[in-house]
């Protein structure tokens, strides 16, 4: 059984004022580097073959950080970026409400196309790490994306909270991915 904890990324300073990322390359800041060292600390009992990540620097560096505590194999994959926003990103919800009040926002990533990315990135885990323990750093819009479509529709976007630094656990059984848990934050201490 392949077993995969998706992790998403540190805090950085446009999530905790509420700016939409996207594509766009923010860092962590001083409490998303905490955070990732407390998921390495608590990542750290278990048994893991393989770090996978966004390339983009929040995830990445969050893997980075991670990896210090269980030092096994870092690769990046283009699969599990950040959804594409659009002309709505590096704006605030509050401007978002104004200038996209349908949340249509132009020039973003369709729906459709993000899930057959991330669903062809999850086979691509699946066939190249059969049986394995795989921790995937990603974004909240990419796991609301893979929670929703495994979940048909149960979660996802506006009906999961999805932390900085949570922990999502799916497993490949039998002929497909089942969703086990999702958004842990059991191992974070909250601090501000």
């Amino acid at each position: 059984m392949t077993k995969i904890c998706i992790v998403r990324h540190g805090e950085t300073d446009w999530n905790a004022i509420g700016r939409l990322q996207g594509r766009s390359d923010i860092p962590l800041n001083a409490k998303g580097v905490k955070q990732a060292e407390e998921s390495g600390e608590f990542l750290k009992n278990s048994q893991w073959d393989v770090i996978i990540t966004s390339p983009l620097q929040r995830a990445k560096k969050t893997a980075e950080i991670i990896n210090t505590y269980i030092n096994v194999p870092l690769v990046v994959m283009d699969d599990f970026k950040e959804k594409s926003f659009g002309d709505a990103e590096g704006m605030t919800i509050e401007e978002i409400r104004v200038a996209f009040p349908e949340r249509n926002y132009t020039n973003q990533e369709s729906a459709d196309a993000l899930i057959q990315r991330l669903m062809g990135g999850l086979e691509k885990i699946k066939h190249n790490y059969e049986d394995k323990n795989v921790l995937l750093v990603a974004h909240g819009a990419v796991i609301n994306a893979i929670l929703a479509h495994l979940s048909n529709g149960e979660l996802g976007y506006g009906k999961s909270r999805i932390d900085n630094a949570c922990f999502n656990d799916i497993h490949f059984e039998e002929n497909g991915w089942i969703i086990k848990a999702y958004n842990r934050v059991e191992h974070l201490s909250h601090n501000e």
